[in-house]
Protein backbone atom coordinates (compact mmCIF):
# COMPACT_ATOMS: atom_id res chain seq x y z
CA UNK A 1 0.00 0.00 0.00
CA UNK A 2 1.29 3.44 -0.85
CA UNK A 3 1.31 5.74 2.17
CA UNK A 4 -0.53 9.02 2.26
CA UNK A 5 2.00 11.70 1.38
CA UNK A 6 2.19 15.27 2.64
CA UNK A 7 2.16 17.68 -0.27
CA UNK A 8 0.99 21.15 -1.11
CA UNK A 9 -0.01 20.51 -4.66
CA UNK A 10 0.24 17.87 -7.35
CA UNK A 11 1.31 18.98 -10.77
CA UNK A 12 1.45 16.67 -13.73
CA UNK A 13 3.90 16.70 -16.61
CA UNK A 14 3.37 15.07 -19.97
CA UNK A 15 6.47 13.37 -21.34
CA UNK A 16 6.85 12.38 -24.98
CA UNK A 17 9.19 9.41 -25.08
CA UNK A 18 11.53 8.51 -27.92
CA UNK A 19 8.99 5.93 -29.11
CA UNK A 20 6.29 8.58 -29.38
CA UNK A 21 4.33 7.31 -26.38
CA UNK A 22 3.00 9.86 -23.95
CA UNK A 23 3.66 9.25 -20.27
CA UNK A 24 2.35 11.07 -17.26
CA UNK A 25 4.56 12.14 -14.34
CA UNK A 26 3.28 13.50 -11.06
CA UNK A 27 5.53 15.92 -9.20
CA UNK A 28 4.85 16.54 -5.52
CA UNK A 29 5.81 19.64 -3.60
CA UNK A 30 6.48 19.08 0.11
CA UNK A 31 4.26 20.91 2.57
CA UNK A 32 3.16 20.19 6.13
CA UNK A 33 -0.40 21.48 6.19
CA UNK A 34 -2.25 19.69 3.40
CA UNK A 35 -2.42 16.03 2.47
CA UNK A 36 -3.88 14.34 -0.59
CA UNK A 37 -3.66 10.90 -2.18
CA UNK A 38 -1.26 10.57 -5.09
CA UNK A 39 -1.52 6.94 -6.23
CA UNK A 40 -3.14 7.41 -9.64
CA UNK A 41 -1.46 4.32 -11.07
CA UNK A 42 -3.12 1.75 -8.81
CA UNK A 43 -6.55 3.14 -9.73
CA UNK A 44 -5.80 2.75 -13.43
CA UNK A 45 -4.47 -0.77 -12.79
CA UNK A 46 -7.62 -1.61 -10.85
CA UNK A 47 -9.88 -0.52 -13.70
CA UNK A 48 -7.71 -2.23 -16.30
CA UNK A 49 -7.57 -5.56 -14.46
CA UNK A 50 -11.37 -5.61 -14.23
CA UNK A 51 -11.73 -4.66 -17.93
CA UNK A 52 -13.92 -1.71 -16.96
CA UNK A 53 -15.00 0.27 -20.03
CA UNK A 54 -14.22 3.88 -19.18
CA UNK A 55 -12.83 7.06 -20.71
CA UNK A 56 -10.88 9.62 -18.68
CA UNK A 57 -12.16 13.18 -19.05
CA UNK A 58 -11.77 16.38 -17.02
CA UNK A 59 -8.52 17.65 -15.56
CA UNK A 60 -6.49 14.44 -15.86
CA UNK A 61 -7.44 14.05 -19.52
CA UNK A 62 -6.49 17.67 -20.14
CA UNK A 63 -3.09 17.08 -18.52
CA UNK A 64 -2.52 13.90 -20.52
CA UNK A 65 -3.01 15.90 -23.70
CA UNK A 66 -0.23 18.25 -22.65
CA UNK A 67 -1.81 21.07 -20.63
CA UNK A 68 0.20 21.98 -17.52
CA UNK A 69 -2.40 22.35 -14.75
CA UNK A 70 -3.28 20.96 -11.31
CA UNK A 71 -5.83 18.31 -10.42
CA UNK A 72 -6.54 16.10 -7.42
CA UNK A 73 -9.23 13.73 -8.66
CA UNK A 74 -10.18 11.72 -11.72
CA UNK A 75 -13.30 12.24 -13.86
CA UNK A 76 -14.57 9.12 -15.62
CA UNK A 77 -17.26 8.45 -18.17
CA UNK A 78 -18.40 4.83 -17.93
CA UNK A 79 -20.20 2.55 -20.31
CA UNK A 80 -23.69 2.93 -18.80
CA UNK A 81 -25.14 -0.30 -20.14
CA UNK A 82 -26.48 -2.14 -17.04
CA UNK A 83 -23.99 -5.01 -17.03
CA UNK A 84 -20.97 -2.79 -17.63
CA UNK A 85 -22.05 -0.13 -15.11
CA UNK A 86 -22.69 -2.79 -12.47
CA UNK A 87 -19.24 -4.30 -13.04
CA UNK A 88 -17.64 -0.86 -12.69
CA UNK A 89 -19.44 -0.18 -9.41
CA UNK A 90 -18.52 -3.60 -8.02
CA UNK A 91 -14.87 -3.02 -8.95
CA UNK A 92 -14.72 0.31 -7.12
CA UNK A 93 -16.57 -0.97 -4.05
CA UNK A 94 -14.52 -4.15 -3.72
CA UNK A 95 -11.35 -2.06 -3.94
CA UNK A 96 -12.36 0.17 -1.03
CA UNK A 97 -14.09 3.08 -2.74
CA UNK A 98 -17.29 4.48 -1.21
CA UNK A 99 -19.83 7.03 -2.52
CA UNK A 100 -19.63 10.52 -1.09
CA UNK A 101 -23.36 10.57 -0.31
CA UNK A 102 -25.49 7.93 1.49
CA UNK A 103 -26.81 5.89 -1.43
CA UNK A 104 -26.49 2.32 -2.64
CA UNK A 105 -23.81 2.63 -5.35
CA UNK A 106 -25.01 -0.53 -7.09
CA UNK A 107 -28.15 1.41 -8.06
CA UNK A 108 -25.92 3.45 -10.36
CA UNK A 109 -26.39 0.65 -12.89
CA UNK A 110 -30.16 1.36 -13.07
CA UNK A 111 -30.95 4.05 -15.64
CA UNK A 112 -34.21 5.09 -13.93
CA UNK A 113 -32.41 5.61 -10.62
CA UNK A 114 -29.73 7.75 -12.27
CA UNK A 115 -32.45 9.88 -13.87
CA UNK A 116 -34.07 10.32 -10.45
CA UNK A 117 -30.74 11.42 -8.97
CA UNK A 118 -30.37 13.96 -11.79
CA UNK A 119 -33.85 15.44 -11.28
CA UNK A 120 -34.11 15.22 -7.49
CA UNK A 121 -30.49 15.86 -6.49
CA UNK A 122 -29.32 17.87 -9.53
CA UNK A 123 -26.54 15.29 -9.73
CA UNK A 124 -24.05 15.46 -12.58
CA UNK A 125 -21.40 13.14 -11.18
CA UNK A 126 -21.31 10.55 -8.41
CA UNK A 127 -18.24 11.04 -6.25
CA UNK A 128 -16.30 8.13 -4.73
CA UNK A 129 -13.68 8.51 -2.01
CA UNK A 130 -10.96 5.99 -1.22
CA UNK A 131 -11.06 4.38 2.23
CA UNK A 132 -7.33 3.59 1.98
CA UNK A 133 -6.59 7.33 1.56
CA UNK A 134 -3.91 6.47 -1.00
CA UNK A 135 -5.75 6.91 -4.29
CA UNK A 136 -7.49 9.93 -5.79
CA UNK A 137 -11.21 10.44 -5.47
CA UNK A 138 -13.26 9.51 -8.54
CA UNK A 139 -16.13 11.44 -10.12
CA UNK A 140 -18.31 9.27 -12.35
CA UNK A 141 -20.72 10.95 -14.76
CA UNK A 142 -24.31 9.84 -14.20
CA UNK A 143 -25.35 10.81 -17.73
CA UNK A 144 -23.54 10.83 -21.06
CA UNK A 145 -22.70 14.36 -22.14
CA UNK A 146 -21.40 12.78 -25.35
CA UNK A 147 -22.64 9.29 -26.34
CA UNK A 148 -20.25 6.77 -24.81
CA UNK A 149 -19.81 4.94 -28.10
CA UNK A 150 -18.55 8.13 -29.74
CA UNK A 151 -16.32 8.98 -26.77
CA UNK A 152 -14.82 5.47 -26.76
CA UNK A 153 -14.34 5.34 -30.54
CA UNK A 154 -12.41 8.61 -30.67
CA UNK A 155 -10.50 8.18 -27.39
CA UNK A 156 -6.72 7.90 -27.31
CA UNK A 157 -4.86 5.12 -25.51
CA UNK A 158 -2.11 6.62 -23.36
CA UNK A 159 0.71 4.68 -21.71
CA UNK A 160 0.79 5.64 -18.03
CA UNK A 161 3.83 3.91 -16.53
CA UNK A 162 3.01 0.69 -18.39
CA UNK A 163 -0.76 0.86 -17.88
CA UNK A 164 -2.92 1.60 -20.90
CA UNK A 165 -5.41 4.37 -20.15
CA UNK A 166 -8.22 5.56 -22.42
CA UNK A 167 -8.39 9.36 -22.63
CA UNK A 168 -11.05 11.44 -24.35
CA UNK A 169 -10.03 13.11 -27.60
CA UNK A 170 -9.23 16.81 -27.52
CA UNK A 171 -12.31 17.52 -29.64
CA UNK A 172 -14.57 15.76 -27.14
CA UNK A 173 -12.83 17.38 -24.18
CA UNK A 174 -13.43 20.80 -25.67
CA UNK A 175 -17.11 19.99 -26.24
CA UNK A 176 -17.57 18.79 -22.66
CA UNK A 177 -15.76 21.79 -21.21
CA UNK A 178 -17.78 24.19 -23.35
CA UNK A 179 -20.95 22.68 -21.87
CA UNK A 180 -19.60 22.97 -18.31
CA UNK A 181 -18.54 26.56 -19.09
CA UNK A 182 -16.70 27.24 -15.82
CA UNK A 183 -13.77 29.67 -15.81
CA UNK A 184 -11.28 26.80 -15.48
CA UNK A 185 -12.94 24.97 -18.38
CA UNK A 186 -12.67 28.03 -20.60
CA UNK A 187 -8.97 28.30 -19.77
CA UNK A 188 -8.51 24.61 -20.61
CA UNK A 189 -10.32 25.04 -23.92
CA UNK A 190 -7.97 27.84 -24.95
CA UNK A 191 -4.89 25.79 -24.07
CA UNK A 192 -6.21 22.64 -25.72
CA UNK A 193 -6.79 24.59 -28.91
CA UNK A 194 -3.22 25.86 -28.73
CA UNK A 195 -2.02 22.25 -28.53
CA UNK A 196 -4.10 21.33 -31.57
CA UNK A 197 -2.58 24.25 -33.48
CA UNK A 198 0.96 23.19 -32.48
CA UNK A 199 0.32 19.63 -33.60
CA UNK A 200 -0.90 20.89 -36.95
CA UNK A 201 2.31 22.87 -37.33
CA UNK A 202 4.41 19.78 -36.53
CA UNK A 203 2.68 17.92 -39.35
CA UNK A 204 3.79 20.50 -41.91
Amino acid sequence: MIERRVIARTTCTLILTATGIFQFAILAVIHSEWTMPVDFLSLFKLLGAASVRYVVVGGVATILHGVDRLTADIDLVLDLTPESAQAAMRTLIDAGYRPGIPIDPMQFAIAEVRERWIHEKSMQVLNFWDTTASRPSVDVFVKDVIPFGDLWRDSQEVDYFGQRVRVASIEHLIRMKAIANRPRDLQDIERLRQIVALREQWKK
